[in-house]
């Protein structure tokens, strides 16, 4: 899970969910029926970091073939959208056009249309997810730094090579360009190397 890699707004969307308190709702949340099924389902695929479309819910809920029936994922789409309506779910921006939309819970917590308090995750579970989060979040922070690192040393590097060519070229050779361009294109070169070495 920790090789997954989050948007800044998926970020956000979790980080919010898991300081939110208790959020009123304008729908009915009653164990068994589809509104509370599919709430907790979201709430399942969140506290792993992921973000379910609705055919991702509906294969979790009720199986396979129900995912393929065009009419019970328009039903259950309807469903969603009255949820979001009503305070429960947000839909998040898709990444590409063709995509389904996902789904993301507004809280943890509920005080739905019964005036109900529902509670979808335990303290324990929501302090689990936080510190998932922050481990993916510290991975992926790493891994931008090393991103810029190693395309720093490998433009570096490149550029020596380049300046090392040029003095060659020139009827007579500096020696203090030629050397000081040759030792940071092979020190630039090992660091990319050890930096590489790090990643993989």
């Amino acid at each position: 899970m920790s090789q997954r890699r989050l948007s800044p707004s998926e970020v956000k969307f979790l980080e919010e969910a898991s300081k939110a308190e208790c959020v009123n709702g304008s729908i009915r949340l009653r164990e068994g029926e589809y509104q509370f099924n599919l709430v907790n389902a979201i709430v399942a695929f969140e506290l792993e970091l992921t973000f379910p479309d609705v055919k991702d819910l509906i294969r979790k809920l009720w199986g396979e073939e129900k995912a393929n029936d065009l009419q019970f994922v328009r039903k259950v789409q309807t469903i969603l959208k009255k949820m979001e309506k009503g305070n429960i779910v947000r839909i998040l921006p898709k990444k590409n056009p063709w995509q389904l939309q996902r789904y993301a819970v507004s809280s943890f917590k509920f005080q739905d249309s019964d005036k109900s308090l529902v509670t979808l995750a335990t303290d324990q579970q929501i302090k689990q997810m936080k510190d998932l989060l922050h481990s993916v979040v510290t991975h992926q922070e790493k891994g931008n730094r090393g991103n810029i690192k190693a395309f720093t040393l490998a433009f570096i590097a490149v550029v020596s090579y380049a300046v090392l060519l040029a003095a060659l070229l020139q009827p007579t050779i500096n020696p203090i360009v030629f050397v000081s361009g040759l030792s940071i294109a092979i020190l630039c070169s090992l660091m990319l190397g050890k930096t590489l070495g790090e990643r993989w």
